[in-house]
């Protein structure tokens, strides 16, 4: 009976650490708690206003009115905008920044081109991307374009200690217009991703790893 006992505690006490690491697991991967965390924005196309990060669950939303480049014919302008997202990580995850989502809009008129160009930085250095982050559309392209890029970046290892850090995405936007019709004009621009918590420019997702 003795030995029973002694088999049957070792099994409770064994399925109830099974089940504390289990809750471990499940708390370190079930994402962020709904959070405001800072942007700061600079550059000659950054849109009146002030920016605003939305950390909830797996993804970090960015929201902002829309900022474009517009060119009359005979000119070329350049819009760019920088965020700067102050991200404070939490002692007790380990998490890993592994995509970057923005959609928009260009209009091309015959003998114009538009460009978007991004640049993904972490820790102020540039991080390397899986896909292209760029956009280029040529003439007659008149139409919503959509970019979902993939990034290689490691993990952030906040396992025991809580770590602050700084995601950037500087943005540059270019509208061509030598050579296009007297009544016609280049554009393209940043869209919303959606709306439900206000304008959302810019999403990061994130996958959470086990400490």
């Amino acid at each position: 009976m003795k030995k029973i006992l002694t088999g049957l505690i070792s099994s409770l006490t064994l399925l109830s650490l099974n089940v504390a690491g289990l809750s471990q697991v499940e708390a370190q991967t079930k994402g962020f708690e709904f959070q405001k965390v800072p942007v700061t924005l600079f550059g000659n196309g950054c849109p009146d206003g002030t920016a605003e990060g939305i950390l909830n669950g797996d993804t970090l939303s960015v929201t902002f009115s829309e900022f474009e480049a517009l060119a009359e014919p005979q000119k070329v302008v350049s819009a760019s905008c920088n965020l700067r997202i102050g991200l404070n990580i939490p002692s007790g995850v380990n998490v890993q920044p592994i995509n970057v989502k923005y959609i928009g809009f260009a209009d091309v008129p015959q003998a114009g081109s538009a460009a978007a160009n991004v640049r993904i930085t972490f820790q102020g250095q540039a991080v390397p991307t899986i896909n292209n982050p760029n956009a280029t559309f040529g003439p007659g392209f008149s139409d919503v374009w959509s970019k979902d890029v993939g990034i290689v970046l490691g993990t952030i290892n906040a396992c025991k200690n809580p770590v602050s850090s700084i995601f950037g995405i500087n943005t540059n936007l270019t509208a061509r217009a030598r050579g296009i019709p007297a009544n016609q004009e280049t554009q393209i621009r940043i869209d919303t991703i959606d709306t439900t918590i206000g304008p959302v420019l810019f999403k990061i997702k994130f996958a959470f790893n086990p400490c």
